[in-house]
């Protein structure tokens, strides 16, 4: 009988483990940390070892115990970056460490997790402020900035619309790119920007630079983690792509002057 209830408890362990990857992963954890709170997660539970695989579709994770090993498989899926996530599992991995809570708390805990999200009107205001004030930081002038507030924060809404739509994320940027040139470029043939240096064209799609996944990719590489790193690295530049696809549509469409 007792046999029975530790290895239910293990199973509930591992599970536990998997689950704590799997949120990290879904969110935008780098692949090394991802297998550092998972392991930690486990032994701060009880086990001996927790050994973690990480592909880019989806987790392996076993548990080790007394010489019994449990192994559980998860697929992955990706569900936007979210760091505020990955902050709740790394405050519940800490707290179960000094232990403050046990494999219960942890399980709770886990199911009372929400994404943070910001209000819609909120992310398209500040992130149409912050390439407008890249575009006045690079010589772009004050009406610069301006068309490129007014391009990339109606190409921000169209990328939250499309976004909420399920829109494939190549598609939806394609499109995005296309309309942050579309306005940009007609605002800069109008009279009244005629002088207005192009800069702000350039500046209008940065909202669709893929930072996060680059830097993830690059730091998966550097710490062992090859195809997830890869994996990550050929789906930013799929990515980045379909912006240029985007933005050279929209040039060859309404022929417009290129970057300068």
């Amino acid at each position: 009988m007792t046999t029975e209830i530790d290895h239910d408890t293990q199973r509930g362990i591992t599970r536990l483990c998997i689950q704590c990857g799997l949120f990290l992963l879904q969110h935008g954890a780098e692949s090394a940390l991802v297998d550092e709170l998972a392991s930690r997660l486990g032994r701060a539970l009880g086990m001996d070892s927790v050994e973690i695989a990480i592909s880019p579709n989806a987790i392996v994770l076993s548990t080790i115990k007394d010489e019994k090993c449990i192994t559980s498989t998860r697929k992955n899926a990706d569900r936007g970056i979210n760091m505020h996530v990955v902050t709740e599992i790394q405050h519940i991995v800490i707290m179960a460490e000094h232990k403050l809570l046990d494999a219960r708390d942890v399980a709770k805990r886990f199911t009372q997790i929400k994404p943070l999200r910001y209000p819609r009107w909120l992310v398209v205001m500040m992130v149409g402020l912050s390439c407008a004030c890249f575009c006045k930081l690079n010589n772009g002038g004050w009406d610069g900035a301006f068309v490129t507030l007014c391009a990339s924060t109606i190409a921000m809404y169209i990328r939250q619309i499309l976004t909420h739509r399920a829109m494939h994320p190549q598609i939806n940027f394609c499109i995005t790119a296309f309309a942050a040139t579309t306005v940009s470029g007609l605002l800069l043939r109008a009279p009244a920007f005629s002088q207005t240096s192009t800069v702000a064209m350039a500046a209008s799609v940065l909202l669709l630079v893929p930072g996060f996944p680059l830097i993830n990719a690059v730091a998966d590489m550097f710490k062992g983690h090859i195809n997830t790193g890869l994996a990550r690295w050929a789906i930013a530049s799929l990515l980045t792509l379909a912006t240029c696809v985007g933005v050279v549509m929209a040039m060859t469409v309404w022929g417009l002057r290129g970057w300068v």
